[in-house]
């Protein structure tokens, strides 16, 4: 039984899977953090600049 369990890796790669969705997941919060910063300015600057001409 113990040999089994050194030889099997299907613990090992659920593990590695579950890593990498978290660090997928991390990369994509960060990015949409920065783009929602971006993108509400943009807007913000579009609202200013159609009162300003109003």
């Amino acid at each position: 039984m113990l040999q089994r369990l050194m030889v099997e890796e299907e613990g090992q790669t659920l593990v590695e899977y579950g890593l990498l969705v978290a660090l997928i997941a991390l990369v994509v919060i960060s990015i949409l953090t920065v783009l929602g910063r971006k993108v509400r300015d943009v807007y913000v600057r579009v609202n200013t600049g159609l009162k300003s001409t109003t």
